[in-house]
């Protein structure tokens, strides 16, 4: 059995997994294959990851996602700078590249909140147009702005329709059950 640590981190046979955020605390079975492990709650599989070996004399491999870690640091999103995870956790080149840009120019707690906040964003399903976005960013010299990143991501505000309906006279009913009779 693994046991899905406060971290939502998993160990098996010495690899590092993550695991999503609703499973801390809880005692899974893991099965082993060649290729990939399976973890059970019972008998209902709650996760599926790629089996990492020991290679290239790494002595404890992970495997983490962020998506899974982002509940977590949104409580807390200054853990996110001494994470021991941390460089595990960015899903492309260019988030890093934004964390140590927003770690040099502002205050440790204020990039902090940023780049938790722009994990969270990727998270939500941008992750490849925020980067598009942080690649633009990183080319001018300029920090991004969190709040003009989610609005320039949310979806369309769609128009709602103006609906009337018209019922008709009660009197019409009462005309239909006269005419059956």
């Amino acid at each position: 059995p693994a046991r899905v640590s406060k971290y939502a981190i998993f160990t098996v046979r010495g690899a590092q997994y993550s695991a999503p955020s609703r499973l801390i605390g809880q005692r899974m079975t893991a099965r082993l294959y060649a290729d990939h492990i399976e973890c059970w709650l019972g008998d209902t599989r709650v996760l599926e990851r790629a089996r990492l070996t020991h290679r290239d004399g790494q002595r404890h491999p992970r495997d983490i996602d962020y998506r899974h870690l982002i509940a977590a640091l949104r409580r807390k999103p200054g853990a996110f700078a001494r994470s021991v995870l941390r460089d595990a956790m960015f899903p492309r080149a260019v988030y890093r590249q934004t964390w140590e840009r927003l770690s040099a120019r502002l205050s440790e707690r204020e990039a902090c909140k940023a780049i938790v906040g722009l994990l969270a964003l990727a998270a939500d399903g941008h992750e490849a147009q925020l980067a598009s976005e942080l690649e633009q960013l990183i080319e001018l010299d300029q920090l991004p702005d969190l709040l003009a990143l989610t609005q320039l991501l949310a979806p369309p505000k769609g128009e709602v329709p103006d609906v009337s309906v018209s019922l008709p006279a009660l009197a019409d009913y009462d005309a239909l059950i006269e005419v059956a009779l």
